[in-house]
């Protein structure tokens, strides 16, 4: 493979690893969404103004154990009203952090507090559910790592976040957050492609373990990565362990989805470990760790399965409520009217509104749900994705499977990439009461219509 790496605004830019802005912080109470400034691009380039939970990007890693209840309180000290969705949790419906579904956004100057049951472990990340086409791109994200009672034996844990700005010239992040050809296409794509680590590494040795936790926090961007100068396994997908671990080659990340991998150092002193983005038929260079001398004298041995969360099994799909979900709209999609704030609207007239992709023939949010379920009822959602673009569909507030066209069922996930003019089906046991958002987590596709909401009674 060629690998090479381009200087920043003429693609894709290749970033050492970098520390998070904020430590571990398991022990505090207060989180403050606020403008910073942060030395994304290295070189000459100036800090880049962004916005950031205290300050930084990301925002504080916070870590607890599986079982534990944590508590933030977010400060607003943004120039627009905000909120916190906590990407993954099954928390209670008034924690979930979905302005005009869940709460009302903070206003500027106000708080909210927080209070978040873990009960599963795994990799999440927290992010604004507030114009978080803006918000979002901005820098308001951060990494949350629930903790198993007993973690697997590792020499080091890392949060790989792999994000994706668009900037000018001068490093600052440019604000065409509502530009009609994003919105109509694949989204807001950045020419700046960054992956930081979690904590900031000097280097690895050969035959360590590491736990590699990769999260897609980009707005729009599909990332494809892969691991060079590593053997291991993926364990993992949306904090949700696989029952065997898996093989892996290149990595396929529709935004907010997650995997976590545990794997050897098989590079030699010299030889980095490298992680790499593959785009079209090239291949660039995001973070690389030296390997230093010393290490074990041979890999620990087989990795095994993490354990299993408690989440409800689907058992039989016998009798399952079965609702569709056809997905219309785009640059050229077949959309010619919908239904936007309950009148039905043509396509110009939708567009006016920056209404550009439906649901079932709605666009934006509707006033009633796709389906009322009543708690325990298993629910079947087959998506008919009929445009010329990908959408990675996220359900709040459970983890679903996808159906095979056997009847088999895949593993937990609550964020799935479906690619143009493809249908795939999910199914979960409705076991979290209250109003869930299910929405496109391309955010341009979000805010031009792509959502609905479930409710279980």
């Amino acid at each position: 493979m060629n690998l090479n790496r381009r200087h920043f605004l003429a693609g894709v830019s290749a970033l050492a690893a970098v520390p998070a802005t904020g430590a571990a912080a398991a022990a505090s109470r207060i989180i403050e969404a606020r403008p910073g400034k942060v030395q994304l691009v290295s070189g000459d380039f100036p800090a880049t103004e962004i916005w950031g939970y205290d300050g930084g990007v990301p925002g504080p890693l916070i870590r607890a154990r599986q079982g534990e209840t944590i508590s933030r309180t977010l400060v607003n000290s943004l120039p627009q009203p905000t909120a916190i969705h906590w990407h993954g949790l099954r928390v209670p419906n008034n924690m979930d952090g979905v302005p005009g579904l869940t709460q009302d956004a903070v206003s500027v100057g106000g708080e909210f507090q927080y209070d978040l049951p873990l009960t599963d472990a795994g990799t999440y990340w927290y992010h604004s559910h507030n114009q978080s086409t803006e918000q979002v791109a901005r820098g308001l994200y951060g990494v949350l790592i629930v903790d198993e009672p007993n973690s697997p034996d590792v020499d080091h844990d890392l949060a790989v976040v792999l994000d994706d700005w668009r900037m000018n010239k001068e490093a600052q992040i440019t604000e065409d957050f509502g530009a009609t050809h994003d919105w109509t296409h694949a989204g807001r794509m950045g020419n700046f492609i960054h992956a930081s680590l979690s904590p900031s590494m000097d280097g690895v040795q050969t035959n360590q373990r590491l736990r590699l936790r990769l999260i897609n926090v980009a707005t729009d961007r599909i990332m494809a990565v892969s691991l060079r100068g590593l053997s291991g396994k993926l364990v993992a997908h949306d904090g949700m362990p696989v029952e065997q671990p898996e093989d892996f080659g290149v990595l396929v990340f529709g935004p907010a989805q997650r995997a976590d991998i545990i794997a050897d150092v098989t590079a030699k002193p010299g030889e980095p470990v490298q992680i790499i983005l593959h785009e079209r038929d090239s291949a660039y260079v995001l973070s690389e760790l030296p390997v230093n001398g010393g290490g074990r004298a041979a890999p620990r041995g087989s990795i095994q399965p993490l354990p299993a969360n408690p989440v409800a099994g689907i058992g039989s799909l016998t009798g399952a409520r079965e609702v569709p979900l056809v997905m219309e709209g785009g640059a050229m999609g077949r959309m010619r009217q919908g239904t936007y704030k309950g009148q039905l609207l043509g396509m110009r007239d939708l567009v006016d509104q920056g209404q550009i992709w439906t649901f079932n023939g709605t666009a934006g949010l509707p006033e009633e749900p796709l389906v009322t379920a009543s708690r325990g009822e298993i629910v079947r959602i087959a998506m008919e994705n009929n445009t010329v673009f990908p959408h990675a569909m996220h359900l709040h507030g459970t983890h679903f499977r996808e159906v095979g066209a056997d009847g088999s069922l895949g593993p937990l996930r609550d964020t799935l990439l479906m690619d143009a003019r493809e249908t795939r089906e999910i199914a979960f046991v409705a076991d979290n009461p209250g109003d869930w958002l299910l929405h496109c987590h391309m955010l341009s596709h979000q805010a031009a219509g792509m959502k609905t909401w479930i409710r279980v009674t």
